[in-house]
């Protein structure tokens, strides 16, 4: 089997670079700092979604699923620096050369990690290997990289589904829901800041790690329709990730499965 590795990322906004580009004073406080940059947004677009590159990731959660099991977890503040959390995820693309997918990879989290990861230093060339590397099967990464937007190394299954267009975008929230899995559990994007600041990185941890499990579950349906599995096989998967995280047994993972029924 193939290594499949599924992955999200949450984010706040970068304080420490918005008071460096607004030469803010030091006496405002962090809350102050990200509430002018929210207005700023505002007047110009309409709403508060800050610039990719003024994104600071605290988690990355993964689904690492191999011939030998599935792995869940999450890299993330104040365990490890955003560098450390950056860097080690693409050291896991570096030694597994996996399957990546992601949902709207591609339009977010894929992009904060190429700001963020130069910003810190970090390496990653097996990720941007493009077939010129120095690796046995570089040249076939000129084909199949996880780069380009039409290649599967990297499946952003939001943008592959919609068939590239913007418009016909589905939330995987829905999605989930629809094909009868959880979905999300009690929070959401847009209050990952409210919730950092409240000191709960463990609940946005857990969030995280929830989304990337809805988004291992659609995989597996896009997969069936696909005919890579059978629907006895996508169920049969279905169960396996159940009981995994039956083993796990952490509280979030009780709630995910008590929703699952």
């Amino acid at each position: 089997m193939k290594p499949v590795l599924v992955f999200d990322i949450e984010t706040i906004p970068d304080v420490a670079g918005l008071r460096r580009l607004n030469d803010l004073p030091a006496g405002l406080s962090d809350d102050e700092v990200a509430e002018l940059a929210f207005q700023q947004r505002r007047a110009k677009t309409g709403n508060d979604f800050l610039q990719l590159h003024l994104q600071r990731i605290v988690t990355i959660s993964c689904v690492l699923r191999t011939s030998e099991g599935l792995k869940v977890w999450s890299l993330s503040e104040p365990d490890l620096s955003e560098g450390a959390i950056i860097q080690r995820f693409f050291d896991g693309i570096e030694k597994f050369t996996p399957q990546i997918v992601s949902w709207n990879g591609s339009g977010f989290d894929l992009p904060v990690l190429h700001y963020r990861g130069m910003l810190h230093g970090v390496s990653a060339p097996r990720y941007w290997d493009l077939g010129d590397g120095d690796y046995a099967d570089s040249r076939d990464f000129k084909w199949n990289n996880y780069i380009s937007r039409y290649h599967m190394r990297h499946l952003d299954l939001m943008d592959l589904l919609a068939l590239y267009n913007a418009r016909a975008n589905a939330p995987l929230d829905d999605l989930a829901k629809l094909y009868g899995f959880p979905g999300k559990l009690g929070m959401d994007g847009g209050k990952v800041w409210e919730a950092w600041q409240a000191g709960k990185s463990a609940e946005i941890r857990d969030y995280c790690e929830t989304d990337v499990i809805n988004t291992y579950l659609v995989y597996n349906r896009f997969r069936r329709m696909r005919g890579e599995l059978t629907a006895a096989e996508e169920v049969a998967e279905g169960e396996f990730v159940k009981a995994q995280l039956a083993r796990i047994g952490a509280p979030h993972w009780q709630e995910f499965l008590a929703a699952w029924q």
